[in-house]
């Protein structure tokens, strides 16, 4: 493995470069930009909405022991 380190550096730098130097390239660029500036906002919808669905299955399981306690 440790034979191919270089290689795949270079590709990846090769390609890196690619995308900067061409327009298609530098136009993903700034998609990925974009996108990167409105990924706080959807972590914390999705936060948001994780921790819904964590209370509700709270409440679930809070009945299902009163339940069992009652039994």
């Amino acid at each position: 493995m440790r034979k191919w380190y270089l290689p795949l550096a270079v590709l990846g730098l090769g390609s890196l470069g690619a995308l900067a130097l061409t327009e298609r390239g530098r136009q993903v660029l700034a998609w990925l930009n974009e996108q990167f500036e409105q990924a706080p906002d959807r972590f914390l919808n999705f936060n948001d909405a994780v921790q819904r669905e964590l209370d509700r299955i709270q409440i679930a399981l809070d009945r299902v022991a009163e339940s069992l306690n009652a039994a």
